[in-house]
């Protein structure tokens, strides 16, 4: 800190965010950059698989439906940090567009089992590789081991507080 602002070490400092205002102590904030990130990716996730009709959040459910079989409800909102309540208001919306499907458990009757269907799995394809190009533009100003660093850092930064 100088003079009661944050600096940064780097000679060169990142773009900021198009506007013509002083940002002040914002500048130098960690949250301020997180949340301004988050909802660019955000847009342009929903830019690109706009077609697909489903959300980051939808997508994240689906694919650990799929890479998990026999993942209960409880478990899926605890990996994804989110409330009970609102997943089961995700499972819902997606049970209703027949992408996922509740089963009884065998183990445990009061819990349900998740499931893709046919549908779920094929529209999970071509979500996939629409991902894939989406992740390559957000990262295309990063170097391999920049974007290694980046996913490092906000993995220890969740880690740390959630």
């Amino acid at each position: 800190m100088r003079n009661g602002k944050a600096t940064t070490t780097n000679s060169a400092k990142a773009p900021r965010p198009k506007a013509n205002v002083d940002w002040g102590m914002l500048d130098d904030l960690v949250g301020f950059h997180l949340r301004r990130a988050q909802s660019v990716v955000f847009d342009h996730f929903m830019r690109v698989i706009k077609d697909e009709r489903i959300t980051p959040g939808q997508f994240g459910v689906l694919t650990l439906i799929e890479e998990n079989p026999g993942l209960n409800q409880s478990r899926l909102a605890g990996a994804l940090g989110i409330e009970r309540s609102t997943m089961v208001a995700v499972i819902n919306v997606l049970e209703e567009r027949d992408l996922v499907k509740r089963q009884e458990s065998t183990a445990d009757r009061r819990s349900y089992v998740l499931s893709l269907t046919r549908q779920g799995k094929a529209l999970l394809g071509v979500v996939n590789g629409k991902v894939c190009d989406h992740e390559q533009q957000i990262t295309a100003a990063l170097n391999g081991s920049e974007k290694e660093v980046l996913v490092d850092l906000l993995k220890k930064i969740s880690g740390s507080l959630g």
